[in-house]
C-alpha cells in the first residue's frame, strides 16, 4: 500500500502560484491580445477571472502612501464585493489602468494567502507581457505617484503594492 504524500506550505503556496499564472493567461486567452479599459470591464464580470464582484473607482482616500490602487471589501464578505480604488493620476490614462488593476485582483480572487509574486505573474499573464516588461510598468506608475524607494528606479519592486 503506498502513503499518501503529505502536502507541505510550500506546496500550497506553490499551487497558489501555479494557478495565479494559468487564470491570467486563460484571460490573455479570452480577452487578449489587447487588454484595454473595456476589456478590463468585461473581465471584473467574468465571474471565471473575477471571482468576486469588483468595481472600479478612481479615489485615493483609502491608498496608501506609494500605493497606486487596492480592493476594498464592500461587506463582511468576499461574496459581497470589492470596490477596485485606482489612483487619480490614471484617471485620464485608462490604457495603464488594467496594468494597475490587473496586480491587485489576486487579492480580490485569492484574499490574504495572495503574494507580490503572484500578482506579478497573474498581471504579466494576462497582458501578455514578459516579467520586465511587466515590472517596468508597474515601476514606472509607481514613480509617477512617488512609490518607488529609490530617487533614479532602475525598477526596483514597486512600494506598498500590497
Amino acid at each position: 500500500m503506498k502513503m499518501a504524500t503529505k502536502l507541505t506550505a510550500e506546496d500550497a503556496k506553490q499551487s497558489l502560484t501555479d494557478h495565479a499564472a494559468v487564470k491570467g493567461a486563460e484571460i490573455y486567452e479570452k480577452y487578449g491580445p489587447h487588454i484595454g479599459w473595456n476589456e478590463l470591464l468585461q473581465i471584473l464580470e467574468d465571474r471565471a477571472c473575477c471571482r468576486y464582484p469588483c468595481e472600479i473607482v478612481f479615489d485615493a482616500a483609502p491608498l496608501r502612501p506609494g500605493e497606486f490602487a487596492c480592493p476594498v471589501p464592500k461587506g463582511e464578505w468576499p461574496e459581497d464585493g470589492f470596490t477596485m480604488h485606482v489612483h487619480p493620476r490614471f484617471m485620464a490614462q485608462l490604457e495603464r489602468v488594467p496594468y494597475l488593476v490587473l496586480y491587485q485582483l489576486v487579492v480580490v480572487n485569492y484574499g490574504e494567502f495572495a503574494s507580490p509574486q503572484d500578482a506579478e505573474l497573474f498581471g504579466l499573464n494576462a497582458l501578455g507581457l514578459s516579467r520586465d516588461q511587466y515590472y517596468q510598468a508597474l515601476c514606472a506608475m509607481a514613480d509617477e505617484i512617488g512609490g518607488c524607494r529609490e530617487p533614479a528606479c532602475d525598477c526596483h519592486e514597486p512600494a506598498t503594492i500590497f
